[in-house]
C-alpha cells in the first residue's frame, strides 16, 4: 500500500511538473491572454481534467508558473553570488542585481514576471509574491551588510523597497531597449551607484 501511495505521489508530481513546464513555455512565448487551456494540456500530454485538478483553472496554473520563474531566478542568483555572501554582502547585492538583470533580459521571464504577472495576479498579490522571493533576498543581504559594518544599522525594509523598485524599473528598461546587452550594462552601472549610496562613508 505504501508503494502505491508513493507511486501515485510521483505521478502527481510528474503531471504537475509537465503542466508548469508547458505553461511556462507557452505563457512565455505567447502571453497569458493568448494561451488556452487546451494548448497547455496538449503540450503537457495530460488531460484538461488534470490541469483543473492540480491548479483549479488557468490562473492557478499561471500562479504556479510565476512561482517557478521566481524560484528558478533566486536559485540561480544564489548559486552565482554564493562566494560573496559571507565576505562581502554589498558585493553580493551588486552581483545579485546584475544577475537579475541578465535573467530579466530573457523574453520568457520578462513576459511572465514583468508584463503578465501584475495583471493576472493583481498588483497587490504580485508585490506580495515579490516579498517572498527577491525582496526577501535583498533584505537579507542588507541585514548581512549591517552585521558586516558596511552600512549603518537602520530600518531596512524601506531600503529594500527602494532597491527592488529600482531593479524592477531597470528590468523594464532593459526589456524595452533596442539593444538589451547595452541597456543591461548601462543599468548595472546605475544600480551599482544606488547600492553604493547605502555604504557608510
Amino acid at each position: 500500500m505504501e508503494v502505491n501511495r508513493r507511486t501515485q505521489a510521483e505521478r502527481t508530481a510528474a503531471t504537475r511538473g509537465a503542466l508548469i513546464s508547458a505553461g511556462r513555455r507557452l505563457f512565455g512565448e505567447h502571453g497569458y491572454a493568448d494561451v488556452g487551456t487546451q494548448a497547455v494540456v496538449d503540450a503537457a500530454g495530460v488531460t484538461r481534467g488534470a490541469l483543473y485538478h492540480q491548479f483549479g483553472d488557468k490562473q492557478g496554473l499561471f500562479s504556479a508558473v510565476y512561482d517557478d520563474v521566481e524560484q528558478t531566478m533566486i536559485a540561480e542568483i544564489g548559486e552565482r553570488i554564493g562566494g560573496l555572501l559571507d565576505t562581502d554582502p554589498i558585493g553580493a547585492l551588486r552581483a545579485a542585481t546584475g544577475v537579475a538583470l541578465e535573467i530579466f533580459a530573457q523574453p520568457e521571464v520578462q513576459r511572465i514576471g514583468l508584463v503578465d504577472a501584475p495583471v493576472v495576479l493583481g498588483w497587490k498579490e504580485w508585490r506580495a509574491r515579490g516579498e517572498d522571493f527577491g525582496f526577501a533576498l535583498i533584505e537579507g543581504l542588507l541585514r548581512a551588510a549591517v552585521d558586516a559594518g558596511q552600512i549603518e544599522d537602520q530600518p531596512l525594509r524601506p531600503i529594500a523597497h527602494v532597491a527592488i523598485g529600482a531593479l524592477d524599473e531597470a528590468a523594464l528598461y532593459v526589456a524595452a531597449a533596442d539593444d538589451r546587452d547595452v541597456a543591461t550594462v548601462e543599468m548595472t552601472v546605475v544600480l551599482n551607484r544606488v547600492i553604493d549610496a547605502f555604504l557608510i562613508r
